[in-house]
């Protein structure tokens, strides 16, 4: 039953994970991760 519900658990995390993702690039956001996302042209050259 744990082994179940921690599949379970994973699997919704990678869902939302993969839905978030979806959503931004239809947004138009080329660099999800970049703090200029919005004014990124998709071609991100964010340093960390």
């Amino acid at each position: 039953m744990a082994d179940f519900i921690a599949s379970a658990v994973i699997v919704l995390l990678v869902g939302l994970a993969a839905r978030y993702i979806y959503k931004e690039k239809k947004k138009g956001r080329g660099c999800i991760g970049c703090p200029a996302s919005g004014a990124c042209h998709k071609g991100c050259s964010c340093k960390k």
